[in-house]
């Protein structure tokens, strides 16, 4: 049996089609995405509208969630059948190591989606310019149970800080949250990873008065995979992504997959992805990284946890070398 699960407030009829009923044989998927500020959502919202109206007899519908690590821990609990997620939070869930420390989860990657970027959010006001100099600052680390919270743990460990002693305060907020606690003068700096531009950075650069900087932080990268592993990667965020950003941000990133239980029926897999795959230009119009779903994403090394047999042979029938 495919994985069963409650249909939620946040479906995708209510997002982008108009609403349908649900007959006792419709299959309900649970889709974990993550916070309203970021890419997950919206892309989940499409991905779950694609799926409702392609695959007969299944209801999809979207979780509003703290992010990657939560959206794992869903899929272990069994409470949503489908999830986003970073590759790294996937990778600790699948080793059973860091929050997910004796409770491991058996993901499987099902595709390889578009890159996931750490931005370093602060202002040209708050003297900041490196991760170090976050120092005795007002900062958030990221929503509880996001990605971005153990990402911005592993560069503030790397500049040689301590998480809970070396700042002024250290709030976990969603990034439309930390967006206006800055905006009201209460934080400095906040984390967040996503794909780009994303809402709530693009709302900060785009306030009257204020003057969004990125903090440039690739330099930390080869401290954090030689403890780590090799799961994130340099990249740049190029100058004009944000309003008024006029440099290149030298950054960090990590990919994001798609990802069921090693549980899933072959056949419940096979459904999704030829859907997801023959939808991926509706995709590309929700959100400009979903034209990061593409055939030469799909490698074995980028998914970072093993594949579910479905979807290898999948990929395998389109052509991927997945090498």
């Amino acid at each position: 049996m495919t994985m069963l699960t409650r249909r939620t407030a946040f479906g995708a009829a209510a997002l982008l089609a108009a609403p349908r009923l649900a007959s006792a044989a419709d299959t309900q998927l649970a889709i974990a995405t993550g916070t309203t500020g970021g890419v997950y959502y919206p892309l989940g919202g499409g991905l779950a509208n694609i799926l409702s109206r392609t695959i007969p007899g299944m209801s999809a519908t979207v979780e509003v969630t703290g992010g990657s690590v939560a959206n794992n821990q869903l899929l272990g609990a069994g409470r949503v059948g489908l999830i986003f997620s970073q590759v790294d939070a996937s990778v600790d869930a699948v080793n059973g190591q860091d929050r997910f420390r004796g409770r491991p989860v058996k993901v499987r990657a099902i595709a390889v989606l578009y890159t996931n970027r750490m931005q370093a959010v602060t202002t040209a006001s708050s003297g900041i310019q490196s991760i170090a100099d976050m120092k005795g600052k007002r900062i958030s680390s990221g929503a509880p149970g996001s990605a971005t919270e153990v990402m911005a743990f592993r560069l503030i460990e790397a500049a040689g800080l301590d998480r809970d002693k070396d700042f002024r305060a250290r709030e976990r907020l969603s990034p439309a949250e930390s967006t206006n606690a800055v905006k009201d003068g209460k934080l400095d700096a906040y984390f967040f990873v996503s794909g780009v531009p994303t809402s709530a950075v693009t709302d900060l650069a785009a306030s009257p008065g204020i003057t969004m900087r990125l903090v440039d932080h690739a330099d930390l990268v080869p401290k954090i995979t030689a403890k780590y592993g090799p799961v994130y990667f340099p990249e740049v965020i190029p100058s004009g992504t944000y309003p008024g950003q006029t440099t290149d941000n030298q950054q960090m990133s990590v990919a994001n997959i798609l990802a069921v239980l090693d549980t899933m029926p072959d056949e419940q897999v096979t459904k999704i992805l030829e859907s997801t795959w023959n939808g991926r230009a509706e995709l590309a119009q929700v959100h400009a990284e979903g034209r990061g779903f593409t055939l030469d994403r799909q490698k074995t090394s980028a998914a970072g946890v093993p594949w579910h047999p479905a979807a290898e042979a999948f990929w395998k029938k389109q052509g991927a070398t997945l090498a």
